[in-house]
């Protein structure tokens, strides 16, 4: 006899099956607390690394900055300290002839008007003779006009040094001129950079003083310190 008897109730679900192509997941192992330590570690020294190099180069920047400033400061102090000391170093005597010597007939130093001749930091000696005061390089200068002689030979004038007032004179400069020209008059001139030093003294001698023209604008002598 044939069960014609059918149930409503589905049949339970069929497992899936495994194939080839799927993979089997394997979770990977945790870190080992040792290794995550020594991590850390070497995080942490990187970074008080970075933060010390940080902190020296500030520290660098910051004091070469002020020596930096410190430097031109002082620079700048010495500049303005030599400027402000040039003016009062300078040196320089414009001599005005003097006329008490004009009838003189001997060799001797011409005589110079201090009291109206310009003179600053350089001294005399006897109205002949200027006197340096600061040591340096200076340009000497001599302008004699001769007016007559009784000398068939050229005129000349000698610029006269003397290291001190106990020292011999000698020569500095030397310069000649002939009464020959129309005009019956001659100047001597020269000038030349010396260097001097303290106390040197210079002056203008003449063979024979009253042949000197003592006119202001035609006999002068003067020095000045570059």
């Amino acid at each position: 006899m044939i069960n014609t008897y059918h149930t409503s109730m589905a049949p339970p679900p069929v497992p899936p099956r495994l194939s080839g192509s799927q993979t089997l997941l394997i979770p990977a192992p945790l870190p080992s607390p040792s290794h995550s330590k020594t991590l850390i570690r070497f995080l942490v020294g990187v970074a008080v690394l970075h933060l010390l190099l940080s902190v020296g180069g500030f520290i660098y920047l910051y004091h070469y900055e002020k020596m930096e400033r410190f430097s031109l400061a002082e620079g700048k102090a010495e500049f303005l300290s030599s400027v402000k000391q040039e003016p009062s170093h300078r040196a320089l005597a414009n001599l005005v002839v003097d006329r008490k010597t004009a009838t003189t007939s001997t060799p001797g130093y011409l005589q110079w008007d201090m009291n109206n001749s310009p003179r600053k930091n350089i001294n005399y000696s006897y109205s002949s003779w200027l006197t340096v005061l600061h040591s340096g390089d200076y340009y000497v200068y001599s302008r004699v006009t001769f007016s007559k002689s009784r000398s068939t030979s050229p005129l000349f004038s000698r610029v006269m040094l003397r290291k001190s007032e106990t020292t011999k004179d000698e020569v500095l400069m030397q310069a000649y001129c002939n009464l020959g020209s129309p005009t019956g008059l001659c100047t001597a001139t020269q000038g030349s950079v010396v260097t001097l030093e303290e106390g040197n003294q210079l002056g203008v001698w003449i063979e024979n003083l009253s042949w000197v023209d003592y006119d202001e604008k035609a006999t002068a002598f003067g020095m000045y310190r570059l």
